[in-house]
């Protein structure tokens, strides 16, 4: 975990959900491994040949952009693919049911958190998806919203969706904590905005937040 900063007065806490509210490494795969074999057979490649197209691309950008990443939404706008169809590929194909399990601990933090702050979560997948996501770990009820893919059309780091979130919540940035496990997606635009930011390495890290919150 890296504290980047924790506002004076925090009213919302902003989640990242992949990788951040659960620690998965064959379903964070997946769902991009789920696009790219759609993504192949829609330009008449074979999957390992998508795959490679998707790593060098990464690398390239990554090195042309000071090491920064970028989502795979974005990368996919590049050759043509919009990011309409990304919705639709992980509305069809994402199946967190078949990777994920109630997580007891993470629910005991988040009754918690609740009760002191409003949480909302911000991710890169639709809401459709996110929403089952939530609902296989046991935490949808402590989330009313979620600004996915296909509530602005945006993907992180757009600015379209931290400021969607702190709309809902009603809450000013300078009252916000964005909270994720990447922080060229997650945290940099929030600490930008004048959110706080804490970078995680998963939800084991989730689990303090109460102790390092106060």
């Amino acid at each position: 975990m890296k504290i980047h900063k924790i506002p004076q007065t925090i009213q919302t806490l902003i989640f990242d959900i992949d990788s951040t509210l659960y620690t998965n490494s064959a379903y964070a795969y997946e769902q991009v491994d789920c696009q790219v074999r759609e993504f192949a057979k829609l330009k008449n490649m074979t999957s390992d040949e998508a795959r490679k197209l998707v790593f060098d691309f990464r690398k390239n950008f990554a090195k042309e952009n000071n090491g920064k990443k970028i989502s795979l939404g974005n990368l996919l706008t590049n050759f043509g693919i919009p990011i309409e169809q990304s919705v639709k590929w992980r509305n069809d194909l994402m199946r967190p049911e078949d990777f994920l399990v109630r997580d007891e601990k993470l629910i005991c933090e988040l009754q918690i958190l609740s009760k002191k702050y409003k949480l909302i979560c911000v991710t890169n997948n639709p809401v459709k998806p996110a929403r089952k996501t939530l609902e296989v770990i046991g935490i949808s009820d402590f989330f009313e919203h979620i600004v996915g893919l296909d509530t602005c059309y945006k993907s992180k780091p757009a600015r379209e969706p931290f400021e969607k979130a702190l709309e809902l919540t009603k809450t000013a940035a300078e009252n916000a904590v964005a909270i994720g496990d990447r922080y060229d997606l997650d945290i940099e635009l929030p600490l930008r905005m004048g959110m706080g930011g804490i970078e995680v390495s998963g939800v084991e890290d989730v689990y303090g937040l109460n102790v390092i919150l106060g």
